[in-house]
């Protein structure tokens, strides 16, 4: 097989391959095997007829068709392997001649990704946040438990912002009541920003007892987007009691006899979370900036693809969530022309990024073990609340266990990125990210267990050591 390779463009090449007949065999007698599974020839079984009556019947023409059919995919994909060219889409291929018995030539095309250099990114200069633990961090994790723990205690008071209230809701249009829009016994805190816009306001100065009526746009259901009238009538109103912050507190929310002993412990996985914080925007900082110093071509056809990507995953997200796209993106804050417009952005960088680190995996030869990609399916199925056999199971049933390889091995070039940076605080104090492996460690791991340490410890809430 010859292959000559063309570059139309720095992102899309065309190749013409030329094959010499007998490498062909293979496919041809698999093209005939085919054929006679599928014609019916009297006085032959299926699957039997000889290959010179199915070519005196059929012609050699739906042979030799069956065989490029088989034989050209394989084709490309040696023609690739030689050339040391990357697709990132889908070629376009033309079968350009046939001339049996002697040779068959195709052309393909293809976007790839862009030949460029990574520069030197050692001593890359990056900031990170400060690892100090101050008295408000601390106090913002005792006040997240003693959220966690409050009660609510039922008034006899007009509702406010941050209580929380019991209530029906109906929905009528026209005069009509929407069954589906009808809810009972619901219970909400007030100013929490329902996507039900007016909801809030209509709550603050309600009782037990009292019914109102205020107009809005539906949010779900065959009427989303419809004007309706909504009814509310509050059954009861509560206000949310933290518990006190004293040795009993302590021996509630957590496995130590008293507050100082609870505290100390918060505060020791408080520094633990920044120092992680610190080893993971470092890595990003790094990358961020060793992408500044490289200009590189982007495929259309794979921009485009990562871009169509996003928009379906936001279009199954919106109708998961059972909400308009109105009331959707009002929710999140946003419009969709300015999701979209980040979907362009995003894109863009994560291709790019994609594109370097899989350079730098190469060159630094970065690979998988099998303990790799069991963590890695372990955090993963954490994540996600599943079983990891499960998530394992449906990994390779999808095949996208080579996906998940190749995130691993990216995760990997980009902490040699990251550990290649000279990392200061935004105090000007150097960051050590060995020593920061070792004190998150309690001694210096090799390389890839620190990357596996560091997103171990970064999966863990802020107060999991202390909370039950």
């Amino acid at each position: 097989m010859k292959t000559a390779v063309e570059e139309l463009s720095p992102t899309r090449v065309k190749l013409t391959v030329e094959v010499p007949f007998e490498e062909l065999g293979e496919s041809l007698q698999a093209a005939y095997k085919k054929v006679a599974q599928q014609v019916r020839v009297p006085g032959f079984r299926p699957g039997k007829v000889p290959a010179r009556i199915i070519e005196q019947r059929f012609g050699r023409a739906v042979v030799l068709e069956e065989t490029l059919n088989d034989a050209v995919p394989k084709l490309y994909g040696q023609a690739v392997d030689a050339s040391d060219i990357f697709p990132v889409s889908q070629p376009e291929i033309e079968v350009t001649k046939i001339e049996d018995g002697e040779q068959v030539e195709f052309t393909a095309e293809v976007d790839i990704r862009p030949n460029f250099d990574v520069p030197d990114f050692q001593g890359l200069e990056v900031t990170v946040p400060v690892a100090e633990v101050s008295d408000e961090d601390v106090d913002a994790q005792l006040d997240g438990l003693r959220q966690r723990f409050a009660t609510l205690t039922g008034v006899e008071r007009a509702a406010a912002n941050g209580d929380y209230v019991v209530m029906d809701l109906a929905a009528a249009i026209d005069g009509v009541n929407i069954e589906e829009q009808q809810a009972n016994d619901v219970s909400y805190e007030v100013g929490a920003g329902s996507v039900l816009q007016g909801l809030d306001d209509a709550l603050v100065g309600m009782s037990a007892g009292d019914t109102k009526e205020f107009t809005t746009s539906l949010v779900g259901g065959e009427n989303a987007g419809e004007e309706a009238v909504v009814t509310i009538t509050i059954k009861s109103v509560k206000e949310k009691v933290l518990p006190e912050l004293d040795d009993e507190f302590a021996q509630l929310a957590s496995e130590f006899d008293s507050l100082d002993e609870l505290k100390d412990s918060i505060r020791e996985q408080a520094r633990r979370n920044k120092l992680i914080d610190q080893v993971v925007q470092a890595r990003e900082n790094a990358l961020d900036a060793l992408l500044a110093k490289i200009d590189i071509p982007l495929p259309e056809s794979a921009l485009k693809a990562e871009v169509d990507s996003r928009k379906h995953n936001l279009e199954h997200q919106i109708s998961e969530s059972g909400l308009s796209k109105e009331a959707y993106f009002r929710l999140y804050q946003t419009t969709e022309e300015e999701r979209y417009a980040e979907f362009d952005d995003n894109a863009a960088k994560a291709l790019k990024t994609g594109f370097v680190l899989d350079k730098i995996v190469k060159a630094e030869e970065l690979g998988v073990s099998e303990q790799e990609l069991t963590n890695f399916v372990v955090r993963r199925a954490m994540q996600m609340n599943v079983a990891p056999n499960t998530l394992a199971q449906h990994l390779a049933d999808n095949d996208q266990l080579t996906l998940a390889m190749v995130e691993i091995v990216r995760d990997k070039a980009k902490s040699v990125v990251g550990d290649a940076a000279k990392v200061t605080d935004e105090a000007g104090n150097e960051v050590d990210l060995k020593a920061i492996y070792t004190e998150i460690n309690g001694e210096e791991p090799a390389e890839e267990d620190a990357e596996e340490s560091v997103e171990d410890s970064a999966d863990k809430p802020a107060e999991a050591e202390a909370a039950k």
